[in-house]
């Protein structure tokens, strides 16, 4: 994944329709979450047999809500100057020295 490109097709997208003035953290971060919650929604009340069986309208829904989340995910760590892949190549390290093999 070309994580810059796909950034900077966000980000054209988003000026091209003037959104930046609704995206600021407090704002992304809530859809963000809200995102969060309809991919959950796929996944509630059912259990791992039912999961396998999901048919491919099923998948292509939930890969939309995952394209959501991750949306946002860059918006919002654009809006903050975060560096998103060096932020989690560091969770990466801490969690390996936090949970050793």
């Amino acid at each position: 994944m070309d994580y810059n490109n796909l950034l900077k097709k966000l980000l054209s997208f988003r000026r091209d329709r003037d959104w930046e003035m609704f995206h600021d953290p407090k704002n992304l971060s809530m859809a963000l979450s809200i995102e969060a919650g309809e991919l959950m929604e796929h996944f509630l009340w059912i259990d791992k047999d039912q999961i396998k069986k999901f048919d491919i309208d099923k998948i292509q829904k939930i890969s939309e809500e995952i394209a959501d989340v991750f949306i946002y995910l860059a918006y919002l760590s654009h809006g903050l100057n975060i560096d998103i892949e060096n932020a989690v190549e560091r969770k990466i390290v801490m969690n390996a020295e936090k949970y050793p093999v």
